[in-house]
């Protein structure tokens, strides 16, 4: 693959941006990792958060943070999607892993009542025991929200107030944009937001430039001009443009913005 910012020197290249969100132990990226986070680290990336969809992944996530002390952290958590699989034993092995260090967070988790892999019920006892968690531990959450407005409204105006929080890959309405600005929450966007008629943009100009985070979610959602491709975090700059250009402001006062701004939430030191 190709490199996605021709003429960068990867030695010298400044250090602007942070994937505040990818999966990085998807199998997509089982053959070519090194280069991956290699034409990252050449684009600017100065920080990955890599996040774990269940226990199992919780582990592998933990073993690639570990392996890469420079760049790279991860999260512990058990996706929606997966909520129904999840046993007593994963839920404690997720507790013995949030001490780690290099875990910066739990999740992800939350609500998806698009796909509706796991049962609703069974998706809102798993999320609320995921917020005790983060409130118990003090580390941030990160969530998971689609077509669950109402629910996820209802349970961030539960939740422990001191628990931290982003809505990662906003798509959804302003009621729950509301909600987790009025909480002081972060809200995260993704490659959508360079797709024609993006639908959030709205919510993209009203995130108070200090909660504003962006992503690649890579494997998935590779932004315009990447689009059709695998996702990696290197493409995070194309996110970073295009949040900009909705924002109008200049895409390097993104880029900074939102390095500092992850290294904030996920209470990180950035070599």
């Amino acid at each position: 693959m190709s490199q996605p910012t021709a003429g960068t020197d990867h030695s010298t290249a400044p250090r602007l941006f942070f994937d505040s969100h990818c999966h990085l132990t998807d199998s997509r990226f089982a053959a070519d990792l090194s280069a991956v986070l290699a034409r990252a680290q050449a684009a600017g990336v100065a920080g990955i958060v890599t996040v774990a969809s269940s226990a199992a992944d919780s582990q592998s996530a933990l073993r690639l943070a570990e392996s890469h002390h420079d760049t790279l952290w991860c999260t512990a958590g058990i996706h929606p999607h997966e909520a129904a699989a999840a046993t007593p034993d994963d839920w404690q092995a997720l507790r013995d892993l949030v001490a780690h260090p290099r875990v910066a967070a739990i999740g992800e988790t939350g609500l998806d009542y698009h796909y509706e892999h796991s049962p609703r019920e069974v998706q809102r006892r798993l999320f609320r025991r995921h917020l005790e968690l983060a409130a118990e531990t003090g580390l941030p959450i990160v969530v998971h929200a689609r077509d669950a407005d109402e629910d996820l409204v209802a349970a961030l105006a539960e939740a422990p107030s001191a628990v931290r929080g982003v809505l990662h890959c906003f798509t959804g309405g302003p009621q729950l944009l509301e909600a987790a600005l009025t909480r002081g929450w972060y809200v995260s966007f993704s490659g959508l937001v360079s797709f024609k008629g993006f639908a959030a943009a709205d919510a993209v100009r009203r995130v108070p430039q200090e909660l504003l985070l962006i992503e690649t979610d890579a494997p998935y959602l590779a932004p315009v001009p990447q689009r059709g491709r695998r996702n990696e975090p290197a493409f995070v700059i194309h996110v970073c443009e295009a949040a900009a250009r909705i924002r109008d402001e200049p895409a390097a006062d993104v880029a900074a913005r939102t390095t500092e701004n992850a290294r904030r939430f996920y209470g990180l030191s950035l070599g």
